[in-house]
């Protein structure tokens, strides 16, 4: 949508919920969509102004006594490509990942989101 803000939210605890997530967004305006994944998190928003607002007041805020770190999301790097892998085994890390994905390209961002179930890899070529 044209009006809607992707909104960053990292160190989130592991405990964090969605609708926790949604909660607190949605204090500052409609929320379109969010997730949670392995310490951070995505929330869409409808409105620059509110989502400005609610980046305001929520870094820093504390949940599961973790401070969050909430900002605008910044796009991926130019001739990037993101990609899912699923059934991943729950003893892989990220930094065995990233090594077996470096013989493809230049690996930008690695990370195991759920044990067992998804990696990220963000390869630029």
């Amino acid at each position: 949508m044209k009006d809607t803000v992707k909104i960053f939210i990292g160190n989130v605890d592991d405990r964090t919920t969605e609708e926790e997530v949604h909660d607190l967004f949605e204090k500052y305006g409609p929320v379109v969509g969010c997730a949670v994944m392995k310490q951070y998190a995505f929330v869409h928003m409808r409105g620059a102004d509110r989502a400005k607002k609610a980046i305001e007041d929520l870094n820093g805020w504390e949940l599961h006594g973790k401070r969050m770190v909430v900002e605008l999301s910044k796009p991926r790097p130019q001739n990037t490509w993101k990609i899912f892998v699923g059934n991943v085994n729950a003893a892989c890390d990220a930094s065995e990942l990233r090594v077996m994905f470096e013989a493809y390209g230049k690996v930008v961002e690695c990370d195991v989101v759920k044990a067992g179930l998804l990696l990220t890899a963000v390869i630029q070529n």
